[in-house]
């Protein structure tokens, strides 16, 4: 080595990093009776039962409660109390059509914050195929025997009673909690509480819209015959036509809820009826028909007038703007979960049910002729 050469030094060793701190563990009961210098039992009872505890011993657990954080655990309040505090909707397969979709994703969304604003939750639920693939009734209530035998809901919200599924009667003969959206169209002895949409005065609504622009050649398209739903929303076409003295005969048509559906049959009653405006029992059949109009060169408002049922997205969005029954479903939502707590609050049922109106969202394929 040379006289000027530095001496090697040992290679430095890395930095350690500092040792990653354990996990804090939620807050426990016994911490919240610790720092409050109460019982667990205590704990239990201000969470539970606070009328049981003087005012000042109240207070002290809960500014405990407040200062750690501590949430209840809600699977043991379950063990103890024998309620989840959670309300079951089976969801039905996804229709064809976007419009219905969208309703629907509209009254989850309702429902799932009027259950919270009540202190639940919704739990959705699966319970096999809907339609076609549904070859018995148990395919329809598996989901609903499920939760049953496990208990994991108070109580249960039943829609699509329009179509004739069983889950109501079978609800209703095992005792179990439930409320309906819908009328129980196929048994009118049913005395179990329901909440529904009086969809013959939204057309009755959309119709004399219609007649008050000057419109006396109104058509309905509808679906297939079968449907309470769709019957009760044509009576309300029929009922305001005929109320005026106007003649309904070949003005009707019955079609599948899709958007070809409505396109065709639009088409088919402007070359045999001549109609100069049409009620639709859905927005995708009316969608339908402003593609036939589209066609034809005429243009929806100005020289055809049209409605849609539903008020979706795709009403507010399509040009020139799709005017359209609304139904309150938000309404519904909270009527729902207030029949329900009742319910499950053991107060007594009248047999009666609720029906709610509907409005109408005015847009520019009504406008002024």
């Amino acid at each position: 080595m040379a006289e000027h050469d530095a001496p090697s030094l040992p290679p430095t060793a890395p930095p350690t990093a500092p040792p990653t701190p354990p996990p804090t563990l939620p807050p426990t009961l016994a911490d919240v009776a610790e720092i409050a210098g109460v019982s667990r039992q205590t704990v239990s009872n201000a969470i539970n039962n606070p009328d049981l505890l003087r005012p000042d011993t109240l207070a002290r657990v809960q500014q405990a409660i407040e200062e750690l954080g501590y949430l209840p655990n809600r699977a043991a309040r379950h063990l103890r109390t024998r309620t989840s505090r959670l309300i079951g909707l089976r969801m039905p397969a996804a229709a064809q059509e976007y419009t219905a979709n969208a309703a629907m994703d509209r009254f989850v969304h309702a429902l799932v914050e009027a259950s919270r604003e009540a202190g639940y939750h919704l739990l959705l639920f699966s319970g096999g195929p809907d339609g076609p693939g549904a070859t018995a009734a148990a395919d329809l209530v598996a989901g609903y025997d499920d939760l049953l035998r496990s208990t994991a809901v108070d109580a249960f919200v039943v829609t699509d009673t329009y179509l004739g599924n069983p889950q109501a009667r079978w609800l209703a003969a095992r005792r179990a909690p439930f409320v309906a959206f819908g009328r129980p169209w196929d048994d009118p002895t049913a005395t179990h509480p329901w909440v529904d949409v009086d969809g013959a005065a939204g057309v009755a609504l959309a119709t004399e819209h219609l007649l008050g622009l000057g419109h006396e050649r109104i058509a309905w398209i509808g679906w297939a015959a079968g449907s309470h739903l769709g019957e009760d929303r044509r009576s309300g076409w029929v009922r305001t036509m005929t109320g005026r003295g106007l003649d309904v005969d070949g003005l009707d048509a019955r079609v599948d809820d899709t958007v070809a559906g409505g396109r065709e049959a639009a088409a088919r009653l402007l070359d045999t009826a001549g109609p100069t405006a049409y009620v639709c029992a859905s927005d995708t059949l009316a969608v339908g028909v402003l593609h036939a109009l589209d066609e034809r060169g005429l243009r929806a408002g100005r020289d055809v007038g049209v409605v849609g049922f539903d008020d979706s997205q795709v009403a507010q969005v399509v040009p020139p703007g799709l005017t359209s029954v609304r139904q309150p479903l938000e309404q519904v939502a909270v009527e729902l979960v207030r029949v329900l707590e009742a319910l499950l609050a053991r107060e007594p049922h009248d047999g009666r049910g609720v029906l709610l109106r509907p409005t109408l969202a005015v847009r520019g394929s009504t406008a002024s002729r």
